[in-house]
């Protein structure tokens, strides 16, 4: 069955947070523990509140993943690392894309999973940057869906 999606609530954050940190450590084997430290608090504090987040729930209601957008751009995606390869996160991402006019992604380049991944759903890669969005040295690629 396939994941329903929805619009978190204000008390469903921190579940976000932890579903954030379970797939960083599980994916984002470059980033230094103080950074990831760094970065948590972020999330609740100037992320979030900055994107449109969509989740992905079982039929328990139990959040599975979530995606961030604005303005055609694709700002986060997460899935639960028990999830990984279930669909979750192409079904965000063909709501993002189908539903909500995305058609960008940027990614560390250190994380080819995740490279692979957009690859796979049509995105290509148009320029890259030597830093991260925190000025931190982790490379992103920028990426563009490419229309066929």
């Amino acid at each position: 069955m396939s994941p329903m999606l929805d619009t978190p609530t204000d008390a469903e954050l921190p579940t976000l947070v932890d579903i954030w940190e379970a797939a960083v450590r599980a994916t984002h084997h470059f980033l230094p523990e103080s950074d990831l430290q760094v970065i948590k608090p972020l999330l609740r504090e100037q992320y979030f509140p900055a994107v449109q987040l969509t989740c992905a729930r079982d039929n328990t209601g139990r959040i599975l993943g979530f995606l961030g957008t604005t303005e055609g751009m694709v700002e986060m995606l997460f899935v639960d690392p028990a999830c990984h390869g279930q669909g979750v996160g192409k079904r965000l991402m063909r709501h993002a894309v189908d539903e909500l006019g995305a058609t960008r992604v940027d990614v560390n380049e250190q994380n080819p999973q995740a490279v692979g991944f957009y690859q796979h759903l049509g995105f290509v890669v148009t320029d890259r940057s030597r830093l991260d969005g925190g000025g931190r040295p982790f490379p992103i690629l920028h990426m563009k869906l490419a229309r066929t």
